[in-house]
């Protein structure tokens, strides 16, 4: 038993963190003015909040009706011991960096980098602006001069001993992707692995950026086409794929000669200093690659505004990358857009039946739902949509959820509150225009940012479920009729990132592959990502083209070379 308190919050903000001596836990809007039980030696990281302590009354953690684990301090002793762990390897980096030295914000200003699972604060970044910007795309621009003469071979050496690098501390880098992002461990090192052989594959390609030499119209001519690096880049990556969405614009830029200014996402920076740290052991030349962090929008501003900076690449939403569009028209920058999706996962009655079950898993519940492939609306022909329904249902219902180093866990928390938000928006839109809950629906017992998996039936193309991405973890599932209709369905968005159909018909797979507007198209398969291919969307999904041979035309520029009066002596 032990010694609890009864309190009453009252607030207008969403959620209050408390961190009491054995009990870290995140109250939803639901529990807002209402009593609920806590233990009475706490302290709160908001002092806006009013909290009034009603009475102390002793209780078991049981009568809580809330798991046990919530109430064990080992949560937020995993938090220390990891972050203690990859600070005596060296990977937990906490400023930024600019020209090879680490740097604080000029103001002294900092933000927290919290673990999504727990709350707990693992480390404080600077909160960098436009100055820190600024002097990072000056270090790039100094950089490019030499590091763009580096022979191919030479830029191929580095990138691969920062290949070697990453590999060899794939455990780490996985432990620290887990704490600060959320997703399972083994998935964690699963991007790892995936993001290296960005810097494996741009290794190898830096050496085959070729030119090519054009018969000429008349005798005393010659005529070359050079490729050059475009020059400075400025890459601005999410929070999903703290690795490796990185890795897949820097690793071609380098490899091309550029030098890089690298924004990742304020959720997630601890992953991208780490990987910069690696780079520097690896010989990549401090300036070659900088990382500043903050005020988005400052940031962001700067990298457009400047004429040093010749190419934005960014991932993330369709509504920010029309802004960084609108932006660099100003100086005409290069610009490569990896935007949102709206991936639908066709199942047609013809299908294997357990190969489509278990491709629509892994395409809708990895990384909980964040991402702009995983499956955002499931449509299966009528023949065999009840029996999908209750075998998907089943494989659903055996997902665990919890914490990202917990042994088995296969979907983690959301990245933060505002996440939550908009899952429960859309579900509660869904049910109002006749869906029906068929599995989850709510919030996790783990509580903090934990969601059931959640599976939603009765589904049409008039609800948000439909219309736009979820990024969490919900399968709606749609029915249709024919194949024309499939793809009328899966045609009638403005997006086109990814899309997955199964079918057991050969001529139906080119079929439909060719009809499709989408970017991407996996058969019979529903992760197919991979550095050899070209990953990019179509329609408002992006711009250009990232990962294979392909990638490196998106740092590149070509050079008409006219070589005249050849007859002369």
């Amino acid at each position: 038993m032990t010694a609890m308190a009864r309190i009453v919050l009252r607030c207008s903000k969403h959620s209050l963190l408390l961190r009491p001596p054995r009990v870290t836990c995140m109250l939803s809007p639901r529990f807002l003015h209402h009593q609920v039980l806590i233990s009475s030696n706490f302290t709160h990281s908001h002092s806006q909040f009013q909290i009034s302590v009603v009475e102390l009354l002793p209780i078991s953690k049981s009568q809580l009706g809330l798991p046990c684990s919530l109430f064990d301090d080992s949560t937020s002793m995993d938090t220390q011991s990891v972050a203690a762990q990859l600070r005596s390897s060296g990977l937990l980096q906490i400023q930024g960096l600019i020209g090879g030295k680490w740097t604080e914000a000029y103001d002294g200003k900092t933000i927290e980098v919290c673990n999504p699972a727990t709350g707990d604060v693992i480390a404080n970044v600077p909160c960098m602006g436009k100055r820190e910007t600024a002097d990072a795309i000056s270090s790039a621009y100094d950089t490019f001069k030499s590091w763009s003469k580096f022979t191919a071979t030479e830029r191929s050496k580095c990138l691969r001993k920062w290949y070697d690098l990453l590999i060899a501390h794939k455990d780490e880098l996985g432990k620290l992707i887990t704490l600060e992002q959320g997703k399972p461990l083994k998935e964690a090192v699963g991007e790892v692995s995936y993001g290296a052989s960005f810097i494996e594959f741009f290794a190898e390609e830096a050496k085959r950026v070729y030119g090519d030499v054009i018969p000429a119209t008349l005798a005393d001519r010659r005529i070359f086409v050079l490729k050059q690096p475009v020059g400075v880049v400025g890459a601005i990556t999410p929070w999903n794929f703290p690795l490796a969405m990185i890795t897949r614009k820097v690793g071609p830029a380098l490899a091309c000669g550029c030098t890089v200014v690298i924004k990742p996402s304020e959720l997630t920076p601890l992953t991208a200093l780490a990987a910069a740290e690696l780079s520097l052991q690896a010989g990549i030349p401090p300036g070659a690659i900088n990382v500043v962090m903050g005020k988005a929008s400052d940031i962001g501003e700067t990298l457009l505004e400047s004429p040093q900076v010749r190419k934005i690449t960014f991932t993330g939403s369709t509504a920010v990358g029309k802004k960084l569009m609108a932006g660099a028209a100003a100086t005409v920058k290069k610009v490569s857009l990896e935007l949102g999706g709206n991936a639908p996962c066709i199942v047609f009655d013809d299908a294997d039946l357990d190969v489509a079950v278990k491709g629509s898993l892994a395409a809708k519940f990895r990384n909980s739902g964040q991402t702009c492939v995983c499956a955002n609306r499931i449509i299966v022909q009528e023949g065999i949509y009840e029996k999908f329904l209750n075998a998907f249902s089943a494989a659903v219902r055996n997902l665990q959820v919890g914490n990202g180093f917990t042994e088995g866990v296969a979907q983690g928390p959301l990245i933060n509150e505002a996440a939550v938000q908009k899952v429960e928006a859309f579900l509660q839109d869904a049910i109002s225009k006749g869906a029906k809950i068929q599995l989850g629906g709510k919030r996790h017992s783990l509580g903090m940012t934990f969601y059931e998996p959640t599976v939603v039936g009765n589904v049409n193309s008039e609800m948000l479920l439909s219309r736009e991405e979820v990024f969490g973890p919900v399968a709606p599932i749609l029915c249709f009729k024919t194949e024309e209709e499939a793809v009328q369905i899966a045609n009638d968005t403005n997006a086109g990132k990814l899309l997955i159909f199964d079918t057991m018909k050969p001529c139906r797979s080119w079929r439909v592959s060719e009809a499709l507007e989408y970017g991407l198209v996996g058969v019979n398969e529903g992760l197919i990502s991979t550095e050899v291919a070209p990953f990019g969307g179509v329609k408002q999904s992006g711009l250009g083209r990232e990962g294979s041979k392909y990638g490196m035309d998106e740092y590149l520029e070509m050079k008409y070379v006219c070589m005249g009066n050849m007859s002369i002596a």
